[in-house]
């Protein structure tokens, strides 16, 4: 997709942006647009790789990627400084890893709800946390974009914790955004219905893709790029008005 110069100038870091998901989309789309891009994910090999793709087709002084557990603050740390290192600077941040799984309620246990949690929620924040220390510190503002879900707002069976992850996803959002208006830090979050990509179709059943692409308006899932369309638009100056809001990116029926 041709870029219109967006991000041009800006440095961004996506989390969970190797491969083929909304995260590597977004990744394209940020680098189609101007911007340097830093990509984290806990896949080491994926993260060369990935890399290694992208610098080939944009350039290796616009493209760099380090192994990201969002769940490990160190981590966390480690990627920032690598962004900052290279490029001085932090801009704009993408919180798109998140853990999903499906166990119904009263069968689950706590190890299957806490890790959905600790990836999902926790690491938004810690990721969030730490891009507002380092934005403010700077005092040139930036933007912070978190990847929720309809799921934090509908429910659906057998999705209990990682709903409760991705409203807390919502929550976070807006409670971050008033505390950073001052500095002139933005923060808003996308909130899509589904969007396929291989590690989706691994482990999602067929019947359930069928269910939920039955409720979607289109009568198709979407593609990962649409959401990074929209994650582009959030990370832009043309949402400079926006903070604390969570854009739904689907077309279900109402």
């Amino acid at each position: 997709m041709p870029g219109h110069g967006l991000l041009t100038g800006r440095t961004a870091v996506v989390t969970a942006a190797a491969g083929a998901g909304i995260g590597g989309a977004t990744a394209r789309r940020f680098l189609e647009e101007g911007a340097r891009v830093v990509i984290g994910d806990a896949h080491a090999r994926r993260v060369r790789e990935t890399t290694e793709a992208l610098a080939e087709e944009f350039g290796a002084a616009r493209v760099a990627g380090l192994a990201c557990d969002v769940t490990d603050e160190e981590q966390v740390g480690a990627l920032y400084d690598l962004a900052e290192a290279l490029h001085g600077r932090l801009d704009i941040v993408v919180n798109n890893a998140g853990l999903g799984g499906t166990a119904e309620l009263a069968g689950m246990t706590d190890e299957q709800w806490t890790r959905v949690i600790d990836v999902t929620l926790n690491g938004t924040f810690r990721c969030t946390r730490g891009a507002l220390r380092r934005m403010r510190r700077v005092g040139s503002g930036g933007v912070i974009v978190n990847n929720a879900s309809v799921v934090g707002w509908r429910a659906q069976r057998g999705q209990a914790h990682y709903a409760a992850a991705k409203a807390g996803v919502m929550a976070l959002t807006r409670c971050a955004a008033v505390e950073a208006a001052e500095f002139g830090i933005r923060v808003n979050a996308v909130s899509p219905s589904l969007a396929m990509h291989p590690h989706l179709a691994k482990v999602t059943s067929q019947e359930l893709l069928d269910e939920l692409t039955g409720r979607e308006a289109f009568g198709r899932w979407a593609e990962p790029w649409e959401v990074a369309n929209v994650i582009v638009f959030l990370a832009s100056d043309y949402s400079s008005y926006m903070t604390g809001e969570t854009v739904s990116v689907s077309s279900q029926h109402a």
